[in-house]
């Protein structure tokens, strides 16, 4: 799958602009502030009709403006397509493929493949069990639509329940039948969700390590741990015992919403016993046995961003990550950075074309 051209109109600090990129490396180079970022996550917004990094969707709109429009034209399978995702402002989000737009968002999410590698990621570390999920649901939903589809009708179903419990705090009242046929949905639609969460991860630890050993030169021992209510006991069981505290507490303190998937280097958690360097060589890991997973389960290569990678790592590791490219490991790769003559230095080490654009 390639990315052949991308045109923004509004887009965060870019008024229009379009680029035409080569099938192979991308390197978009220029000083800090300029814009680099922003280009990397509009290609991330067609993919996931969503920005990686502003999750409120008017923010992505230039100052001053009333709207954006982002346009990439793709060659997938051999087929020209188009997708189109527009905004303006008090209106709802367009996302459109050749011309047509999607009812449901969510039919537009694993058409696209990517993966996003970027400092930000540091937040699947430093911060709570909710991004760590979100990376979770994210890899699985780009191949599973089955998957997006339950974690979309539990999360309906478990605002329902709270609301309904705030309900019953407010109006000093409780009905028990009501609960419990929200509590029957959570649990049919948990449990598939818990089991497709365990056999991802089952399939999925063991490439992390792999891509860990080769970063890291085989020097530390990592691990993802799943952990989650669900493996204790039956969700209905749980949501039954803790009905009580639910009740006080006003929202549900069960379920696979509380799921964690907790980062451990020698028995660990990373978070605090882990070097920054470390922590750079796991989220690095983390991202590609993505990757991976994805192009193995697509059976198409993903587009590969690379958000200020040496941010992240040395020369030498962004080496041997680019040095992947040249053995047909990856497909289309786009790379920011501030330095241009670094970037060449390394990206000729692949042996494949390339093309920068300087901001």
């Amino acid at each position: 799958m390639i990315l052949k051209s991308l045109s923004l109109i509004n887009y965060k600090n870019l008024d229009n602009r379009s680029f035409d990129f080569n099938k192979n490396i991308n390197c978009i180079v220029g000083n800090n502030g300029i814009g680099k970022t922003n280009i990397l996550d509009a290609i991330y917004h067609l993919s996931f009709g969503k920005s990686y990094f502003n999750p409120v969707a008017t923010q992505n709109i230039k100052h001053g403006e009333d709207f954006f429009v982002i346009q990439g034209d793709y060659i997938k399978n051999d087929l020209p397509e188009k997708v189109v995702i527009s905004l303006k402002k008090g209106q709802k989000k367009i996302i459109k493929r050749n011309g047509k737009a999607y009812d449901k968002f969510s039919d537009h999410i694993g058409f696209l493949p990517l993966v996003m590698i970027s400092p930000a990621d540091r937040d699947l570390i430093i911060e709570g069990s909710d991004i760590r999920r979100k990376f979770i649901d994210s890899v699985i939903s780009q191949s599973d639509k089955a998957y997006l589809l339950n974690i979309i009708k539990y999360n309906k179903v478990l605002a329902q329940r709270n609301a309904l419990l705030k309900y019953f705090a407010l109006n000093h009242t409780y009905n028990a039948d009501t609960i419990a046929v929200y509590n029957d949905q959570l649990t049919e639609y948990g449990t598939k969700i818990f089991h497709k969460r365990n056999a991802f991860l089952k399939a999925f630890i063991p490439i992390f390590k792999a891509h860990y050993h080769n970063i890291s030169n085989g020097n530390d021992t990592v691990n993802l741990v799943y952990k989650s209510d669900l493996s204790e006991n039956d969700l209905k069981i749980l949501l039954e015992q803790q009905i009580n505290k639910d009740r006080a507490l006003q929202y549900t303190s069960v379920g696979i919403h509380k799921d964690d998937l907790a980062f451990d280097i020698e028995g660990y958690p990373i978070k605090k016993f882990g070097s920054q360097g470390q922590q750079k060589s796991f989220l690095i890991a983390l991202k590609l046995a993505q990757f991976d997973f994805i192009k193995t389960q697509s059976k198409v290569k993903p587009i590969l961003l690379l958000d200020d990678i040496f941010d992240k790592l040395d020369e030498e590791r962004v080496a041997q990550i680019i040095k992947l490219a040249g053995e047909d490991s990856f497909g289309q790769i786009f790379i920011s950075d501030t330095h241009a003559e670094r970037t060449e230095n390394i990206v000729k080490q692949a042996h494949q074309s390339y093309e920068f654009f300087k901001l």
